[in-house]
């Protein structure tokens, strides 16, 4: 039994085909490049730390992901909702998860080729000193995961919303929350149990192992199980629309 059908793939290259052509793509992977090396060579000034280390550039990520994952999924379901053409889609023959799996293939998809783009980065500074070339890939595999969850929990927002404008705002602010919500452990002194439930919600919390080139088989497992929640909920909300 396929896990994912022949239907989800053939949405998610009609999804992913509509995304090539949107200008908004391509601006999205220009900020997110910008974002991502101002951040490692002006803001930390990465040559004066003289290391060879890169976590401080994968600490940008989860920031940059606050504004590029919105942009990328909030037309996925508000834009179709606003044209109409979820409605027909809805009785098009494709299972809930069909639909929720095609869009999420392709979002995930963009968002790991606008990941892959950084990797001139580290390949132009590994000349530089003794990098630890396992510890850059659990960074990549870090962000993947990280990328994947937050992709999830944009599209289940944009299904919520009415407007790609709201999508987005919805999706900025709830990434933003479970991005920064572990700064309030770190500024305020809170009792163990409300702490260690915090971090457990942050998506920024679990992605620190990866960004030490880590891979912590309970952050791996936190990711895997945000994601797919994520994307049930999501085709709760497609069937509740179905059969309103």
């Amino acid at each position: 039994m396929k896990i994912i059908s022949q239907r989800a793939l053939a949405l998610a290259r009609k999804e992913l085909y509509s995304h090539c052509n949107s200008p908004a793509f391509y601006g999205i992977a220009v900020f997110f490049l910008l974002f991502t090396s101002i951040w490692l060579f002006y803001i930390q000034r990465y040559f004066a730390m003289d290391m060879a280390s890169l976590r401080v550039y994968f600490a940008a990520f989860p920031l940059a992901f606050i504004l590029v994952i919105p942009v990328i999924t909030m037309k996925s379901w508000a834009e179709e909702r606003k044209l109409g053409s979820v409605e027909l889609l809805l009785t098009m023959p494709f299972s809930e998860w069909e639909l929720v799996l095609g869009k999420f293939i392709s979002s995930l998809a963009v968002m790991a080729f606008i990941i892959v783009l950084t990797i001139p980065v580290p390949l132009s500074l590994l000349p530089l000193g003794r990098f630890d070339g396992g510890v850059i890939f659990g960074e990549y595999i870090g962000s993947l995961l990280l990328a994947s969850a937050a992709t999830a929990l944009g599209l289940l927002l944009s299904s919520l919303s009415k407007n790609q404008a709201g999508a987005f705002l919805g999706g900025a602010v709830a990434l933003m929350a479970v991005m920064l919500i572990q700064q309030i452990t770190q500024s305020f002194d809170l009792p163990p149990w409300l702490a260690e439930g915090i971090n457990f919600i942050s998506l920024a919390f679990h992605f620190e192992s990866f960004s030490k080139g880590l891979i912590d088989s309970r952050d791996l497992a936190f990711f895997i199980t945000a994601t797919v929640l994520f994307l049930f909920l999501n085709t709760r909300v497609i069937l509740y629309r179905k059969w309103r």
